[in-house]
């Protein structure tokens, strides 16, 4: 299993609290298994950005940036029109994070229902921010490391004016337990159509601790339970949305319409097109 460790894989000086890197690149990258050891900004300049995390999957565009908490996630890069994939990525710890809450005599309400990123809408603020950062990077590590401190208070000084401490709830260390990280994991992704290798890589499990895990707490096998939940998706389709068979066997996982039937009557005692006649 190929991963990309950020930000150590990027070459650059990992053992300051705060680090900046211009990532451009002219190809995409499909579901790739990224696992950040410390929180990042990603600044959106070209492309688009898709991101799978324990409990949600989301687009980014490029008039959006994006904080995300460090952990496991898989991330799609796509091109630009023009063939261009870029963002600004600026990386901080969690101790000068909490300095700068400590600074400001912020509260601290942290909960485990926290969602692992927040996404904010550009404004001309931002734009003179990033392209400042862009600046940055070409001084001398001495430099680069004082002023990038000083941009990290800047950043979050104005998302807390405009937005108020709140979106903080995302990237706060908490301790949540196992246990409910898996499930958390599992439920969210049911229809997101994950291999048991990527939802493994969201659980930081190996593959063979996490079908241990699977089948002690599902009573079943992966492979059993997703198909389960995905007829049942297909069934709430086929009545309520008065979709087609033939349009929803490949949206909800089924690489031909026969399997998709034939699954179908196994679980229902019914074809698909008779159980939406019947309805």
């Amino acid at each position: 299993m190929n991963i990309q460790h950020l930000p150590t894989d990027l070459n650059i000086d990992t053992q300051s609290d705060v680090q900046i890197f211009d990532n451009q690149v002219a190809s995409s990258s499909i579901k790739n298994k990224v696992m950040l050891h410390t929180h990042v900004f990603s600044f959106l300049l070209e492309g688009t950005k898709e991101l799978i995390t324990q409990d949600t999957a989301s687009t980014i565009t490029n008039d959006s940036f994006l904080l995300l908490k460090s952990g496991n996630c898989l991330m799609t890069e796509n091109l630009s029109e023009t063939n261009v994939y870029r963002s600004v990525l600026f990386f901080f710890n969690d101790a000068i994070l909490l300095q700068l809450i400590q600074k400001n005599k912020l509260p601290k309400t942290v909960h485990s229902s926290s969602k692992p990123y927040e996404v904010f809408q550009y404004d001309n603020y931002i734009h003179h921010f990033v392209e400042s950062l862009i600046q940055i990077k070409e001084y001398d590590n001495s430099l680069k490391n004082s002023l990038l401190q000083t941009k990290f208070e800047e950043i979050l000084t104005y998302l807390l004016h405009i937005n108020g401490p709140e979106f903080l709830n995302n990237i706060l260390p908490y301790q949540d337990s196992p246990n409910s990280h898996f499930t958390t994991v599992i439920e969210s992704n049911k229809l997101n159509h994950l291999t048991i290798q990527e939802l493994s890589f969201l659980c930081n499990m190996s593959i063979s601790t996490f079908k241990r895990n699977f089948e002690q707490h599902y009573q079943t096998s992966p492979i059993k339970w997703f198909q389960e939940r995905r007829l049942e998706y297909s069934a709430y389709l086929l009545n309520i949305k008065k979709k087609r068979p033939v349009d929803i066997y490949y949206e909800i996982g089924f690489e031909s319409l026969s399997s998709f039937t034939q699954a179908f009557k196994v679980k229902y005692n019914t074809t698909p097109k008779q159980f939406q006649l019947e309805k």
